[in-house]
Parts: structure tokens; sequence; C-alpha cells
């Protein structure tokens, strides 16, 4: 079921479009990734999806047109995750995570308590509750961000890049999380730059280039070597593995498709 949808989204900034013509749905259960090159317009689009930025074109939230939910409304059912994972007070790591509560009130009540706790948990931030905020690094700064966001509790995240700042491990382990808030509902629109990692826990893709959608679909559909070659002017390897084809980064292309300084693949086969 479609929690939020565009139709026909477009964003001009200065004369400049920056998206165009995109349609997209973010369905309860299921986690969507949207990748594409630096500047394919994804951070726009998210930004649009939450109401961040004017934009032609209709978005319905819940079935209702975006404008006609108050915003609070708004904010008990869209957490949007922005990108950088800034901080801009020395609070203690609960109590910036306890702000997702407000929407839903006062946010200090033993339920909200209970779920800070919870999402803390979920992130690997529990140990991090008394910290303040502004003494962490980057990549636990983005836990305690993320933390935050699902504090909510909402029926659609929006997260852009939530993976940067991350180590390997983290990063699984907050696919894993996003994996399992679909499973359990949520309708997620999460930016990727991960191409391994999208086409493991993604249940479906959307990939830009130049401010439009250029495919859309299952991820074995979406990392098909011609459109790989088109958005981002690379050549993958792709190897099966529990009935997923996940695509590694290998090599630039040229600008007619093929490997750019020679194939390392074919001389690293014939050194073997």
């Amino acid at each position: 079921m479609s929690v939020l949808s565009g139709k026909n989204l477009g964003v001009a900034v200065r004369d400049r479009q920056l998206i165009e013509g995109i349609d997209l749905e973010l369905r309860a259960g299921e986690l969507t990734g949207i990748i594409g090159a630096n500047g394919a317009g994804k951070s726009t689009l998210l930004k649009a999806l939450a109401g961040l930025l004017p934009c032609s074109g209709r978005i319905m939230l819940d079935g209702r047109p975006l404008q006609t939910h108050s915003l609070n409304g708004r904010a008990c059912r869209i957490a949007y995750l922005a990108q950088g994972h800034s901080a801009h007070w020395p609070l203690p790591v609960r109590e910036v995570v306890a702000l997702g509560r407000l929407p839903h009130g006062r946010g200090d009540g033993p339920e909200d308590a209970a779920i800070v706790d919870r999402v803390l948990r979920a992130t690997d931030a529990l140990g991090l509750a008394q910290r303040n905020v502004l003494t962490l690094s980057g990549g636990e700064r983005a836990r305690v961000m993320l933390a935050r966001a699902l504090a909510v509790e909402p029926k659609v995240l929006l997260a852009d890049e939530p993976l940067a700042a991350l180590d390997p491990a983290h990063q699984i382990s907050i696919m894993q999380l996003f994996a399992a808030e679909a499973a359990a509902g949520l309708a997620i629109g999460v930016v990727l730059h991960d191409l391994t990692l999208a086409a493991r826990f993604c249940s479906r893709l959307v990939l830009l280039h130049k401010g439009r959608v250029l495919a859309a679909g299952a991820p074995r559909e979406v990392f098909d070597d011609t459109l790989l070659a088109e958005a981002f002017g690379i050549r993958a390897l792709h190897f099966e593995h529990g009935g997923l084809r996940l695509p590694v980064p290998w090599q630039l292309t040229g600008k007619n498709g093929k490997p750019a300084g020679g194939d390392p693949v074919a001389s690293n086969s014939a050194a073997a």
C-alpha cells in the first residue's frame, strides 16, 4: 500500500531544473533505495517528498495531498534524516533522541522513555546515552540521529545517506535495521551510494540520472550493465549469493561504454 507518493515532481532553483517529471511511491513494508551519481537529484527528491522544498507536481500522504496535513500531522507521519548528521546543542544523547517524540506530545512519559530505549538499542547507541552529542564521532552521531528519526515512530522514513561515516559493521547493522523496520510495516526511502548493500537489502530501487528517473524496479533489473554505464560511467562485476545478484563497482567506462584503460578483469583471468 502506498503511504507517500509523488507524481510528476519537479524542483527548479534559479532557473536550474534539479529534478523533473519524477513519479515515486513509497509503500508500507518496502525498503526503497534511491541511487544515482552525485548531482542526480537524490537529496532534492527526498526534501521535496518531506515537504521541505517547494515543488511542482503532486505529493500524497495517506491518500491525501501533503499540504492538507497539518505540520504536526506531517511530523508524526514522516521522519526525515538529513545528510551530515549535524547537531547544534550540547545535549546528552538521550535528550537528543527524545526530541523525536515531541510531535506526539511532551515526549517525557514512560512510553516515550521505552521507545527511546528501544531505538537507542536498535542503533547500537544505548552506550552513548549520557554522552554530550557534540563529543561524538561522525559515525556515532549518525547512529544517534537515526535513532532520533526512528523515535518518531513514523509511517514513512526518509533517510539521506545514513551510511556515510559508518564503518562496515555498522553499515550492515543499519541496513539490517532498515530491512526489519520495513518488514514491520514502515515505508522507507533511503539514499545510498553502496550499490552492493542496495542490492542486498532493498526490495526496490529508483535510479536517478540528471534529475529524472532512469530506471525503477527490483535490484536485479536496475543493476543492468547498460544502466550502470549510463548513470555512473562504471562497469561492475556481478556475483550471485543467496539468490541475489550483487554488483561490485569495478572500473570506469569510456565514452563508448567500453572499459577505460583496458580490462583488468580479463588480465586477472588470464593470469590465473
